[in-house]
């Protein structure tokens, strides 16, 4: 070793931020190895929710809808609700979806990411600056809040037990002797026996057992006392899966935003109004409003993206009584010589116009 070689520097070390598709597909990998499913994204309730998100978006009213085009709007809400953030490349007049990133940060601020794009014949990679990316995330945590989580993610226990419920559920239906009995008969020939097991066909044939009085006494019972049917049907209502079914997809709704009385069979329409205003203001507009201040600091321009509207997801007979009463108001303050400015602002009414 020379002595330049103490002046030497190391050159920076470059590491992962975790947030990723690769490192995503190795903490599914390593989830898959520990015995952890993480697959409550393959029900049909977590997909339905997407769904709900991904067609929101698809709708909404766009100011820059030449870049932000409906396709772009339902990648964004697909990516958000399953992964908890996603990346657009600007590449000149359009945005460019990223699969995989990592982030350099500076005072918890990117400064640099590593994008993959991608493409038919295999991804490629290259580096881009922050002003150069659109980078919309949600659920993020003080420990990293350069990356965003999924809504399935902060509620991965819940997600564990729908997984695990419907898991179950699916095997007992493909495997347990459903329907099958248990038949006491008087004892009869191997032959006869065999003859009379051939001629019972059904969808669960194969567990039906024919058993004769020897086989009883050989076990110890009276083969003339108690002779019934025994069902071999498991008793799923003392397990109680029903009801942890009903209440594991009830708190995965409301993860996502959906009110789980929307889900309920009884469900009339004033329900499914409020489910879908609820829906619309509490969980997509704001989403909206983040994406829309991202695209404004990024793109140069003002941005404004509206769920509210295509989605009708306001109360039109209030909305018209409310314009009535506010028409009213505004006449007779001018009938009193009052000015209507003045008397919006007493009720802090902002964003209206008056001559």
């Amino acid at each position: 070793m020379g002595l330049m070689d103490f002046f030497r520097r190391k050159p920076p070390e470059t590491r992962s931020s975790g947030a990723g598709y690769t490192a995503q597909v190795i903490q599914a990998r390593n989830a898959f190895i520990s015995g952890a499913s993480g697959m409550a994204e393959l029900t049909a309730t977590v997909q339905g929710c997407v769904s709900m998100w991904e067609s929101a978006f698809a709708m909404a009213d766009c100011s820059v809808q030449d870049l932000l085009t409906r396709r772009h709007m339902a990648l964004i809400a697909r990516s958000i609700a399953l992964r908890g953030e996603v990346i657009f490349h600007i590449d000149g007049a359009r945005l460019v979806p990223a699969f995989d990133w990592e982030v350099i940060t500076r005072g918890s601020e990117p400064r640099a990411y590593r994008l993959g794009i991608p493409e038919t014949g295999g991804g490629r990679s290259f580096t881009a600056l922050p002003q150069e990316v659109i980078h919309l995330r949600t659920g993020a945590d003080l420990a990293a809040p350069w990356a965003g989580t999924s809504p399935l993610r902060r509620s991965s226990l819940t997600g564990d037990l729908l997984q695990t419920l419907e898991s179950a559920l699916r095997d007992i239906y493909q495997t347990a002797p459903l329907g099958s009995q248990i038949i006491p008969l008087p004892e009869g020939s191997a032959e006869d026996m065999g003859e009379l097991r051939g001629q019972f066909v059904g969808k669960r044939g194969a567990s039906l057992v024919i058993e004769g009085t020897a086989q009883a006494t050989a076990a110890g019972m009276n083969p003339q006392l108690g002779q019934k049917r025994e069902d071999l049907t498991p008793d799923l209502q003392r397990g109680m899966m029903k009801e942890s079914l009903d209440q594991a997809r009830a708190s995965i709704l409301l993860a996502y935003g959906v009110l789980p009385a929307m889900a309920n069979s009884a469900a009339t329409g004033p329900v499914i109004r409020e489910g879908q205003r609820h829906l619309a203001q509490w969980t997509l507009q704001p989403l909206a409003e983040l994406l829309a201040e991202e695209c404004s600091a990024k793109l140069g321009m003002s941005v404004q993206i509206d769920c509210m509207r295509p989605l009708q997801a306001f109360d039109t007979g209030g909305k018209a009584r409310a314009l009535g009463a506010i028409i009213k108001a505004l006449a007779e303050a001018k009938e009193q010589g009052i000015d209507p400015a003045q008397a919006l602002a007493l009720v802090d009414w902002k964003g209206t116009k008056t001559e």
